[in-house]
């Protein structure tokens, strides 16, 4: 149990409460009630703050965050925690039971996170998970954000700086993609050794705007932005729990979505070099690179792009989910076995 679980206020089917968050010890939790207060606080600065529309959406416009406002997170959640993760990982679609792998669980939901945006897609719960997984300490975003719900980037990739200043060094990101390499099948494992910014080249960016020294310099690097050594390890590892013929490695990209690439589309970006094309990671990667943190990142093909006209398209949300539903134990142990590497390899 954690020390904090004197600030609970309240036990609801077996669930502690921890404030803005849950506790519990077998890493599963509920879905609280929310009432309109948090901490007998009236909620309503969060719907003035969010800015949201006639539908309940998200405001598009560019919301910048200080350093101020994310050490304002990040203490609010080291309060409420004991632990101390060097590792962030990000769930993808279909991928967020990874953090229902997490032991002796501190779990925040977004909504109740003060300046925290909420996740709208099916599939993300919405929630920072603190745990331990394979021994060792993570924090989890089960659930992320994406451009296609009215976020702009910078807000998309906010959470890896929280991440950051509680004190994460790596960063692992998962995601759902769809596969433009002919040779690759549903259910396999890409890891990322580089990725396209397409976005960027259309100048949008999550670093846009007045740069802040204390999180990374105005100019810096990316051709090593997915951790060679990771990835040769993650090839061991895939050798060792006996996926290594499941396992890809390739370039990925970030569309804007919602909807899926047009046959154009996706034979245009073949011919870039692209092998898989998803809908988020890359300007997580980009913001945690301006951090100075250590990436890795993998995508689960979860549906073949459609590349000819005569192909009958079955694209759909749902299925994406159930192939990441299908795959969830053999991840687990994937990830379980990566994260428990950084560790070790963090104390020689």
């Amino acid at each position: 149990m954690s020390k904090f679980s004197g600030l609970q206020n309240g036990t609801t089917n077996g669930v502690h409460h921890i404030v803005n968050g849950h506790h519990q010890t077998n890493g599963h939790t509920g879905v609280p009630e929310h009432h309109g207060t948090r901490n007998g606080t009236d909620t309503h600065h969060r719907s003035v703050e969010s800015g949201a529309g006639p539908f309940n959406m998200p405001r598009t416009e560019h919301v910048g965050y200080t350093y101020d406002t994310l050490k304002e997170i990040a203490n609010y959640l080291l309060a409420r925690t004991e632990l101390r993760p060097k590792v962030g990982i990000i769930c993808g679609s279909g991928l967020g039971t990874l953090a229902d792998q997490l032991t002796d669980v501190d779990s925040f939901d977004y909504e109740t996170i003060p300046h925290f945006p909420v996740s709208t897609v099916a599939g993300h719960v919405g929630r920072l998970v603190f745990g331990y997984l394979a021994g060792v300490p993570v924090v989890c975003m089960q659930g992320r954000f994406h451009h296609y719900e009215g976020y702009p980037l910078a807000k998309c990739s906010m959470p890896v700086r929280v991440m950051h200043l509680i004190g994460c060094t790596h960063l692992i990101a998962t995601n759902a993609a769809g596969g433009a390499n002919s040779q690759y099948r549903v259910g396999d494992i890409m890891l990322i050794r580089d990725h396209i910014n397409l976005m960027g080249f259309a100048g949008n960016n999550p670093l846009q705007g007045p740069n802040d020294e204390r999180f990374g310099p105005r100019f810096f690097g990316m051709g090593k932005a997915y951790e060679p050594r990771l990835i040769q390890k993650a090839k061991e590892i895939a050798r060792q729990i006996g996926i290594e013929n499941e396992l890809r490695e390739g370039v990925y990209t970030c569309l804007g979505g919602p909807n899926f690439e047009t046959v154009a589309e996706v034979n245009m970006l073949k011919m870039l070099g692209v092998d898989a094309i998803g809908m988020s990671t890359v300007h997580e990667i980009i913001t945690a690179r301006h951090c100075g943190m250590t990436c890795f990142a993998f995508s689960l093909i979860t549906n073949m792009c459609t590349m000819s006209y005569d192909e009958d398209e079955e694209h759909c949300h749902d299925s994406i989910v159930g192939v990441g539903k299908n795959r969830e134990k053999t991840l687990g142990e994937f990830v379980s076995r990566i994260v428990k590497h950084i560790h070790c390899d963090g104390k020689k």
